[in-house]
């Protein structure tokens, strides 16, 4: 029995399913019957309209995004798909904080539900530092399903990762 990396926190059943499903050469199929289109943010420039929006929609009072951008360097060996910074400079007598969101650059190839679960929870990281209750909490607020779009999104990390003879 091979581990999954990206499903190790889950049951033991739903990991088992996923073998199942990997075994029967399935696995392609359950994500593209599940997700199939593709979305239309691929430039920087719009990648920050759509962040904005949402952040917008569901986030007026936080601190305002100076900075967006696919970043190819963020990847699975950094075990990060977004990143959240907030980087300090002094100007003047005053220090000023930008606030930055990174979304790797594999998800200008992924579903929009895929994009759309990264940057929801790179901006509740705004309102909430850690991984608590209430951060999940924010994240199913501003999208519902989060947490079945989080498992489908390391399911299909696991898809990516198969040797090319078991991926369809």
């Amino acid at each position: 029995m091979s581990p999954l990396k990206y499903l190790q926190g889950y049951p033991a059943q739903l990991q088992e399913q996923i073998r199942k499903l990997i075994a029967e050469q399935r696995l392609g199929d359950y994500l593209a019957q599940r997700y199939s289109g593709k979305h239309s943010v691929q430039s920087d420039k719009a990648l920050y309209a759509y962040i904005v929006a949402l952040k917008q929609e569901h986030l007026r009072n936080a601190p305002a995004i100076d900075k967006v951008l696919f970043d190819n360097r963020l990847d699975l060996t950094h075990r990060a798909l977004g990143l959240h910074t907030a980087i300090s400079r002094v100007q003047g007598g005053k220090l000023k904080a930008k606030k930055e969101i990174r979304v790797a650059s594999l998800f200008k190839e992924a579903a929009p539900e895929f994009l759309q679960m990264i940057v929801v929870h790179e901006l509740a990281h705004l309102k909430e530092a850690e991984h608590n209750k209430a951060f999940y909490k924010l994240c199913e607020h501003m999208l519902p399903g989060y947490h079945q779009l989080e498992f489908d999104l390391r399911v299909y990390l696991t898809w990516r990762e198969l040797p090319k003879g078991a991926a369809p």
